[in-house]
């Protein structure tokens, strides 16, 4: 069972996840982040420029774990720079916007990028957010399923207005990190985990029935 705690901590972390989140500029990823780590949305939000991160601390089967969550900025000429900070990911968050096709589109070349710089076998999950733009979608939830299942990724619907799934998709992700690493103690310890072989075996979230399907499109 995993649970979430605000707050400081006082015990020592056990393990220090750090997740990377990337996909096109303007699909939500710092706003997930924001969601996820201080429960904030702003209608206002700015472009990231270059790399930013927050964490948060919480509690994974009886251990303390901080979760390091990385944005990366999803501008072209910000694409060098990010690429630098894939080392040491052992998670990842691919994120495209529901109501814009391209920004879908263009997942297989951020998962091509992600490869070719992170672990080989970091756990990955593909996020299609805004699912409040119900009438706006414009990626059917069977073509992401399709994508997702075909390069085992895992998969989830969010949306950060109205935080649904934001934390399911976190903790998902961080969740299987830590089954995996936990697996590995001889081969590294909370300290040093990247060390460890990680199998990296992702599961498809399980998709939302299709009678549901007229509400709002966001629940999986």
């Amino acid at each position: 069972m995993s649970n979430l705690y605000g707050g400081d901590f006082s015990q020592k972390i056990d393990y220090v996840f750090k997740v990377v989140l990337i996909g096109d500029s303007a699909v939500g990823k710092s706003q997930l982040l924001a969601r996820f780590a201080r429960n904030e949305f702003t209608l206002e939000s700015k472009a990231t420029i270059g790399v930013e991160f927050q964490t948060k601390t919480l509690i994974i089967d009886q251990k303390t774990v901080k979760a390091q969550i990385w944005d990366t900025a999803g501008q072209e000429r910000y694409r060098a720079v990010t690429s630098a900070y894939y080392r040491g990911a052992v998670g990842a968050m691919l994120v495209y916007d529901m109501s814009k096709r391209q920004s879908f589109d263009h997942m297989a070349r951020w998962l091509e990028e992600l490869r070719g710089h992170a672990d080989k076998n970091i756990v990955i999950m593909l996020i299609g957010n805004k699912c409040d733009l119900g009438t706006l979608r414009a990626v059917p939830t069977e073509d992401a399923q399709e994508f997702a299942e075909r390069e085992n990724l895992y998969f989830m619907e969010t949306s950060a207005l109205e935080a649904t799934n934001v934390e399911s998709a976190f903790m998902t992700i961080l969740t299987e990190i830590y089954r995996i690493v936990s697996k590995k103690t001889l081969a590294a310890d909370g300290s040093d985990f990247k060390t460890a072989s990680l199998k990296g075996t992702a599961i498809i979230v399980p998709s939302r029935e299709a009678d549901n399907s007229s509400k709002s499109g966001c629940c999986l």
